[in-house]
Formats: C-alpha cells, structure tokens, sequence
C-alpha cells in the first residue's frame, strides 16, 4: 500500500511493460558502474600501498573490506525495495555511492580508505534494487530478456573494473579512478530520478520484520533454495578462477604486466554477453534446460583453463576459451535462476533477491577463500580440480532438483508454469 502523499504509484499489473529500450540500457549502465567501485582495487593494491604507506596485509584489506560491506547491503539494504518507493531507494543508493568514492579517493591514510571502502560496498546494492526493480516493470513474457540485459551491464561491470582501473591509473594515478566512478554515479542518480516510473508494493512491514521475512524465505520457498545452492555453487566457480587468473599471469608460464591481465576483463566480457541469450530462452520456458546446459558447461571449461597453465600460444587460446565459456555458463545459471525465484512471489521480489544474492555473494567469497589457500599448496592444477569439483556439483544439485521435481509431480516447480502462477496472484 502507497503511503499518501508519497507520490510513488503502486506496482503496475504484470500484463504490460513499463520498460523502453533507453530506459533498460540506463539501468544496465548504472549496475554494472554500481559493482565496479568494489573490484577497482583488486589490480591497484601495490600502487595504493606505497601511496599510503600501508603494508601489504593492510592493502589486502581494502579487497576484504568491499566484500563485507556488500554482503551487508545485501542483507539489511535490498530488502528494504519491498518497503520504500523503489526509485527514490536506486537514486539514494547511487548518490550515496557516489560521496563514499569522494571518500576513498580523497583518503589521507589507510584508514580512511578503508572506511570509503567499506561503505562504498554497503551503498553499491544499487545494483541489486534496480535488478528487481526492472523485473517488476517488464512484462511476464519478457522478464527474462530484461534481467539478462541488466545483468549483463552488472557483470560487465565486475569484469571491466580492472581494465578501467589500470587504464585510468596510468593517466592520472590511482585515485582518479574512484573520482571518475564518483562523478559517474552521481550521473546514474540524476538520470534514473528523472527517466525511472515510481514504483512502490508496499510490503505492510516494519524494518525488524521485513529482514526477519527475508532469511524466512529460505524456509517458505523451495525453489529459492534450491536456486540459491545452484547460485552460490556457479558463483564460488567464478571466483576460483578470477581470483587464482591474477597469479597465473603474472607467474613464470606468462609473465604478463599488472595492465596486461586486467585485459583478460574483456575476454570475460564477451562471455557476458550469453545473458541475454540466457534470458530470452527463459521466457520460451527453457529456464531448467538452460540452468543443466550452463552446469556442464561450467564443468566443460576446466579442461580448457587446465590446459591453459602450460603457457604457450597454443595454451593461452586454451585458457581464453576457458574463460568464454565458464563466463557464459555462469551467466545462464545464474539468469536462468533469478528468472524463477522472481516468478514466485512478485510482491517479495526485493526480498528474494536479497537472499538469493546474500548466497550468490557467500559462495563467491568461498571459492576466493579456497583458491587462496589452495594456490600455495598445488598451483594452477589444484585450483582447476577445485574449480571443476565445484561445477561438478553444480551439474549435480541441478540434476537432483530435476529429479525430485518429477518424483513429486504435484509439486509447483516455478519454470514457466510458476511464473504464470505469480503472475495470477499479481493480477488478485
């Protein structure tokens, strides 16, 4: 229910589209500027270090701190889509991102960074109230090409962050990548007041209540957990390989420069670009067919990268292929995956992706975490068993879900039939 005087409209019915094609690409520019702020430093640690004098464990931190403040935006920031107009909620979130990398630019001593750091990631959940956000304006029938199209913006953000960071750094140091981002953002939030309809659903609860609903998800829909298992798992695969890239490239078998691997990012990025594709499949009803093709791909691609840790012309188009395919597997898992955990309750959509991605985010930071560890103790071939255990596992949970959904044909399985469900429930 809209409060009076508000100004905010109540979420439309689900029968039309409220999206224009400028409108999409607007959102989708200001996902992927949103996330970028927390991969910057990534390629920039030892630069910022001797900037600031800070030791190496220190530095490291700035990467550590990102993360946290993200999972708690996710958390306690997203839900909040389901209380408060949307639109005034992006536009705030943006804004604030914005002074935060003021902050972090402007930063003194590590401190300092470390703070604009931490809300920097807090406040960059934008990304993640604009994705619901454009599910709830889209039609039915073109709910999946829409999430497609604003995830590929949110990981083409992630993937070209540390390309634009080692470009901009060499042009003017090193903070003038956080004052660009800075100046962009608040460009986003301009931009999404004045062309982004008000949107409010009103979910009838207090904050304390609202969060509590959200971790209850878990409990209430099984296709959420089921999704969020799929999610983490992909995601955790992700974050084997980025995380382990850096050392690969810059070690003996290729001996690349610090802006020569943050170009890897763009081969990423046409991976990126299977979103779409993923999306739109998922509005003909092929959402489980295409989470089961993403899973073994995803297991498929750890023969490439494997074979590409022997340097070599031959190795590296192995290791770049890999990386093509493991982006694009993980774009149709994961764009197959929100399309249903959307379609089950669309007045909660804020909340379910507030949990599903709490998972995603949870199993990234896992699969970073192992590939640490597993890096000094076996090198490129101990991270690739890992990386291909954990798509196996992928592969794995996606058949068991199938499986006990034909065991139990009674049970709703929220492919396009739940989606239809939602969209009757809407419409009440």
């Amino acid at each position: 229910m809209v409060s009076e005087g508000s100004g905010a409209r109540p979420a439309p019915p689900e029968s039309a589209s409220r999206l224009g094609r400028g409108t999409l690409l607007l959102m989708s520019v200001a996902t992927g500027l949103s996330v970028a702020g927390n991969y910057f430093a990534q390629p920039l640690l030892d630069v910022i270090g001797r900037d600031l004098h800070l030791g190496a464990a220190t530095a490291a931190l700035v990467v550590t701190v990102a993360q946290v403040g993200y999972g708690l935006g996710l958390l306690f920031l997203v839900p909040l889509g389901d209380l408060l107009e949307r639109r005034r909620l992006a536009v705030c979130l943006c804004a604030a991102t914005a002074v935060f990398l003021t902050v972090t630019a402007s930063a003194p001593n590590g401190a300092l960074l470390l703070t604009g750091t931490a809300l920097t990631g807090l406040s960059s959940v934008a990304a993640q109230v604009v994705v619901p956000y454009a599910a709830s304006l889209a039609a039915p029938a073109e709910r999946g090409r829409t999430v497609g199209t604003v995830m590929t913006g949110l990981l083409l953000g992630i993937l070209l962050a540390r390309t634009a960071a080692g470009l901009l750094a060499d042009l003017g140091g090193w903070r003038t990548v956080y004052w660009v981002n800075a100046g962009l953002m608040l460009l986003m939030a301009v931009l999404l007041r004045l062309r982004l309809p008000a949107l409010h659903t009103g979910a009838g609860l207090r904050y304390p209540a609202l969060i509590r609903s959200t971790l209850a998800l878990f409990a209430q829909e099984p296709v959420l957990r089921w999704r969020a298992a799929l999610g983490a798992l992909s995601f955790a695969a992700f974050s084997v390989l980025w995380t382990a890239m850096a050392f690969l490239m810059s070690g003996p078998s290729y001996g690349w420069s610090e802006s020569a691997i943050g170009l890897l990012g763009l081969v990423g990025a046409a991976g990126s670009l299977s979103a779409s594709v993923a999306g739109r499949l998922a509005d003909r009803g092929l959402a489980h067919r295409v989470t089961g093709l993403g899973g073994f791909l995803l297991l498929g691609s750890w023969a490439l990268l494997a074979a590409g840790g022997a340097g070599g012309p031959w190795a590296l188009a192995a290791l770049l292929a890999g990386v093509i395919v493991l982006d694009a597997a993980v774009q149709a898992v994961h764009i197959s995956n929100q399309n249903l955990v959307y379609a089950v309750r669309p007045e909660a959509r804020n909340r379910l992706n507030s949990a599903y991605m709490t998972s995603y985010f949870v199993g990234g930071a896992v699969g970073s975490a192992l590939t640490s560890a597993v890096w000094g103790a076996a090198g490129w071939g101990g991270v690739c068993v890992v990386g291909a255990a954990v798509s196996a596992a992928v592969a794995a949970v996606w058949a068991a879900e199938r499986l006990r959904h034909r065991e139990r044909p009674g049970t709703q399985s929220a492919a396009p039939e739940a989606a239809s469900s939602a969209d009757r429930i809407a419409s009440r």
